[in-house]
């Protein structure tokens, strides 16, 4: 319709322009106006003076088939309350991209940070902050970017808030094999296209005021390319309290392969080692894999399978094998409202998992409805 219109005036134009010709051959006809501009896309509630604002809710009720006594799921991190209704978490995200300065702040409540922050010293206000960094990113240090606070780990093949992983529940390998986040200093800078590097210097592992006097380094790097990302990261320093003798180190790898708009899957190993002055050195580590398919705009189908092996106890208090699958069905209802249906079992060598009746048995198979608000910014 705009184009008919648009032409008709141009035809008008055009005949008037030639009948002003014949009758005073030295006029000029009028230029033709320039069209009108687009209007501007309307700017986010989310966004205020160069700061993004977001909110997230996670909650979820399931069902563990051992009906344990005690009421938990055990090897689980958030998802740990077994035959009940129960928040995860609530928090507020504020941010500021650094230009060169900005910040970063997770604040909020639930069972999540109660858990992440089960073994920190730090006093109970510093318990609801998930992250609190600034950053600082100057032009001249070609991409250059130096954290300091309190920030997530760079470990793991997933990460704390829900609705950023593919399934509901976390890996065995991110609930016992790493860190959740660190005090300290953290770099990154870009080399060439394909690699990005970093160095850290922190309180240790999972603490605001260290246990110690010495501190943790850490040490990662990122190759990315078109449809494949490896990242690596490397965790050492003393993490026992009142003494630097018996260091911890942690390696982990994840390979992240995007193969289509709708298929991806990765690959997430990790390796520790913790010694101990006098006594033989603690082994744990496992590997896991997972695999995403997009079936629709709104529904999308995950599973993971992975093995932990806690040599000597280090991790689950128990010298065991262990085992996971879980298989879980995603459905966006709107673009800020998330279910996710999950059903995951366990399993270990030994005589583990407890059981109704103060029975223990080998596996714990549970299954789970939850339920993921996010509003914020689209990116």
């Amino acid at each position: 319709m705009r184009k008919s219109c648009i032409c008709v005036l141009i035809a008008g134009g055009t005949m008037l322009a030639g009948a002003a010709f014949a009758q005073t051959p030295d006029a000029t006809p009028a230029p033709t106006p320039a069209p009108a501009a687009p209007p501007a896309a309307p700017k986010s509630a989310f966004t205020q003076g160069g700061i993004d604002f977001s909110f997230l809710f996670d909650g979820y009720v399931d069902t563990n088939f051992n009906h344990p006594d005690s009421g938990y799921n055990q090897l689980r991190n958030f998802d740990y309350r077994a035959d009940t209704l129960h928040v995860n978490m609530g928090k507020i995200t504020i941010d500021r991209a650094p230009a060169p300065v900005g910040f970063h702040l997770d604040v909020g409540f639930g069972q999540t940070f109660t858990n992440i922050h089960s073994s920190d010293r730090a006093p109970e206000a510093l318990k609801y902050f998930e992250q609190a960094y600034v950053s600082f990113k100057p032009k001249s240090f070609h991409g250059l970017q130096v954290d300091a606070g309190e920030f997530v780990t760079s470990a793991g093949a997933e990460v704390i808030e829900t609705n950023a992983n593919w399934n509901y529940s976390r890996s065995l390998l991110f609930a016992l094999a790493i860190p959740y986040y660190h005090f300290g200093v953290r770099t990154t800078f870009p080399v060439g296209k394909a690699f990005t590097g970093g160095f850290q210097v922190v309180q240790g592992w999972n603490n605001v005021y260290d246990n110690n006097s010495g501190k943790t380094f850490g040490f990662t790097g990122a190759y990315a390319w078109k449809k494949v990302t490896w990242s690596n990261v490397y965790y050492v320093g003393p993490e026992k309290s009142h003494t630097n003798k018996g260091i911890r180190h942690l390696y982990d790898t994840t390979v992240l392969v995007n193969q289509t708009d709708k298929l991806s899957y990765y690959v997430n190993f990790d390796y520790g080692h913790e010694a101990y002055p006098g006594a033989d050195a603690a082994k744990w580590g496992g590997v896991a894999g997972a695999m995403r398919y997009q079936v629709g705009k709104k529904t999308a189908l995950a599973t993971r399978l992975e093995f932990f092996k806690d040599a000597d106890g280090w991790a689950t208090g128990a010298v065991q094998n262990v085992k996971e699958w879980t298989a879980t069905g995603e459905y966006k209802m709107t673009s800020w409202l998330l279910a996710r249906g999950e059903f995951r079992n366990d399993w270990s060598d030994v005589g583990y998992f407890s059981k109704e009746g103060g029975k223990v048995g080998k596996n714990q198979p549970t299954a789970l409805l939850g339920i993921v608000a996010f509003l914020g910014p689209k990116k």
